[in-house]
């Protein structure tokens, strides 16, 4: 089955499980405060085997303690989808392992 986008509702109704996250230019946004820049690195390379995994990737940022993710679906013109949800989900179960805010 095809990846279709959500609409405004729909991810709206998403959104409340995923404390921190928003929507920005049609993105799913969010950003983490980590203990130190190495627990900032390890997070962004779980990130990256999740990524591989769902084989669904986002624009990720590592700065001095800080991730930054943002994500949409190009395959159907840079919407939100399910995917990037889902992608969302697993990356807010690593970043809480590594203590992030």
């Amino acid at each position: 089955m095809a990846v279709q986008p959500l609409t405004e509702q729909e991810i709206e109704e998403r959104l409340p499980a995923l404390p921190g996250w928003r929507v920005e230019e049609d993105r799913l946004t969010r950003s983490y405060r980590l203990p130190s820049h190495a627990v900032a690195a390890a997070l962004v390379a779980d990130v990256a085997r999740v990524q591989d995994e769902l084989d669904h990737h986002s624009d990720l940022t590592l700065g001095y303690n800080t991730v930054a993710l943002s994500v949409n679906t190009h395959s159907v013109g840079g919407r939100i989808t399910e995917l990037d949800f889902a992608l969302a989900r697993r990356v807010e179960e690593s970043a809480g392992l590594h203590g992030a805010s």
